[in-house]
């Protein structure tokens, strides 16, 4: 009775919160608009909207590799499961060494030819994305396959309903979702430019950037620190902003490698899944996510991970010359997303500002190493 009696409490302080209602009623709005322009386009646009799957080439010389991150559950797991279909050498990036242990099981009893390595990655933090980035150079070389990367899912993403810190100093929300995400392209795009096919990357984006429309991309706004000064912890804002980083970011590294002196063959797509049924909601009350997923059921906007995985796929596995889009819906379709996400301006400034951050985490960890030599010296 007691905890019954706590969770609703629990509850009723979610419920009047000004996220509460952000969350119900803004991203409910903005889910809707993104399937009416979906269906809008299908009935008036005359220019394609969809792009069609490609199967990877695959030879005896080269089995392509795929680092998926978050890939223990919900998305990143499905996305894992029907990649390593496709012949991809599937690497799981996840935070709980039980969970990669288990879905690493998942993918080979389901598919007996499938390849599968895990690393354990927390994504929030930078030395751990550094190791990780040397582990895998080593885990190729070991295993005598090409030193390169062909495809790269940027899934991790959390939804923190109180305020945490990376180990940097960051915000929790903001160094998953999009910090993390912005490192870890950096660290591999050198293993992405020496594939030797059109390699790809995939940022897993969400309608909820349509409710941002005024933006700072400051180091302040960009690491979170602005909005310490907030009475309660806007996490639901700050979730719409790290989504439209993420859409700035793909926007301005599709902008980068296409202006290359040689130009590149790695391109850069965004994938919005829509409302899949993972335990992203887990921090809000259950009674109240449970509530929410009733109701999106109900109007037949709540996706398993089977299904919602499809905007991913037809991301990752559109032809080479797809870069640069955004896909919503699956079936391979595309839309706009907002106008903030395609100012130019500000994607640019995004970009020196994290590259700051980049660089100012660099130096962190180099300190931090050479301290520790010293100290065992």
């Amino acid at each position: 009775m007691e905890t019954m009696i706590k969770e609703l409490k629990e509850a009723l302080r979610f419920v009047l919160s000004v996220e509460f209602w952000r969350m119900g009623v803004l991203w409910t709005i903005s889910l809707l608009a993104s399937y009416l322009q979906l269906y809008t386009n299908r009935l008036f646009s005359r220019k394609a909207q969809s792009y069609p799957r490609c199967h990877p080439p695959i030879s005896p010389s080269l089995r392509p590799v795929c680092v998926i991150t978050g890939a223990t559950s919900g998305l990143g797991a499905a996305a894992a499961h029907a990649l390593s279909r496709e012949g991809f050498y599937v690497v799981l990036v996840g935070r709980s060494s039980h969970s990669l242990s288990k879905i690493m099981t998942d993918v080979k009893t389901q598919n007996e030819d499938a390849r599968v390595k895990a690393f354990q990655v927390d994504l929030s933090s930078f030395h751990s994305i550094l190791e990780f980035k040397g582990s895998l150079q080593q885990w190729l070389l070991d295993c005598k396959m090409h030193s390169s990367v062909q495809l790269l899912i940027n899934n991790a993403g959390i939804l923190a309903t109180s305020s945490r810190f990376t180990p940097e100093g960051y915000d929790q929300m903001l160094g998953t979702n999009y910090i993390g995400a912005f490192c870890l392209t950096t660290f591999l795009l050198p293993l992405l430019k020496r594939s030797p096919v059109p390699s790809r990357i995939v940022n897993v984006t969400s309608f909820t950037h349509r409710n941002v429309f005024d933006v700072q991309v400051d180091q302040e706004s960009v690491s979170g620190a602005c909005f310490l000064r907030s009475g309660q912890y806007p996490f639901a804002r700050i979730y719409e902003y790290s989504k439209l980083y993420l859409l700035l970011f793909s926007y301005e590294l599709h902008q980068q490698l296409g202006l290359m002196d040689k130009p590149c063959h790695v391109s850069v797509t965004a994938a919005d899944p829509g409302v899949v049924k993972t335990n992203i909601m887990r921090e809000v009350p259950s009674r109240l996510s449970q509530l929410a997923f009733e109701v999106l059921k109900l109007l037949g906007l709540l996706q398993s991970p089977e299904n919602g995985v499809s905007s991913i796929l037809d991301a990752a596995l559109a032809p080479p010359e797809a870069s640069g889009v955004y896909f919503f819906g699956g079936k391979g379709r595309t839309l706009n997303s907002s106008a903030l996400s395609h100012n130019i301006k500000l994607a640019k400034e995004l970009w020196t500002t994290s590259y700051s951050l980049f660089l100012e985490a660099s130096l962190a960890s180099k300190e931090t190493s050479s301290s520790m030599s010293d100290n065992l010296s």
